[in-house]
């Protein structure tokens, strides 16, 4: 009997001290008021991508940025890219140096147009990324109208033989 109300309380004890929310800053979703799609990409539940083959190493890799019309807002430009493999995440995209400048945007979209002979010349490690079955990735700095900045998803580039 003892030890049955001792688990008893144990048990209260445990309920009466857990948190009211399991969730909060740090493990929910922080979705921006305004969400950027990419239109021509494909996604099967995860991060969008295009398929690019790596025999056509000279022609455009391009990715455009939406935002919905609904929102009231417009997009000023693309402050900043990251590339490099999969691996790469939003904490280093404010101090990306893939683009020289800002890329100028015109309403609710922005485009972002490079190559993979382009990527493949920003550094050695970029050289050995692109490689037939392989993927690469980009992060976006996205500046509104309004100053606000949004960092989307990663997208990916499919590399293909």
């Amino acid at each position: 009997m003892k030890n049955i109300f001792l688990i008893l309380s144990l048990c209260m004890a445990v309920a009466f001290t857990s948190c009211k929310s399991d969730y909060g800053t740090f493990y929910e979703d922080n979705r921006p008021e305004v969400p950027v799609t990419f239109p021509g990409t494909t996604t099967y539940g995860f991060n969008p991508y295009i398929t690019k083959s790596i025999k056509d190493s000279t022609t455009a890799l391009e990715f455009t940025l939406s935002i919905p019309e609904s929102s009231g807002r417009t997009i000023k430009e693309i402050t900043k890219v990251s590339a490099g493999s999969t691996s790469i995440n939003a904490g280093g995209v404010a101090t990306a140096t893939y683009i020289s400048a800002p890329i100028a945007a015109t309403g609710t979209t922005a485009k972002f147009t490079t190559s993979l002979s382009q990527f493949k010349s920003k550094s050695a490690a970029n050289r050995a990324l692109v490689v037939a079955g392989g993927e690469i990735a980009f992060m976006f700095l996205v500046t509104l109208d309004n100053g606000a900045t949004i960092i989307p998803v990663q997208v990916r580039v499919r590399i293909t033989a």
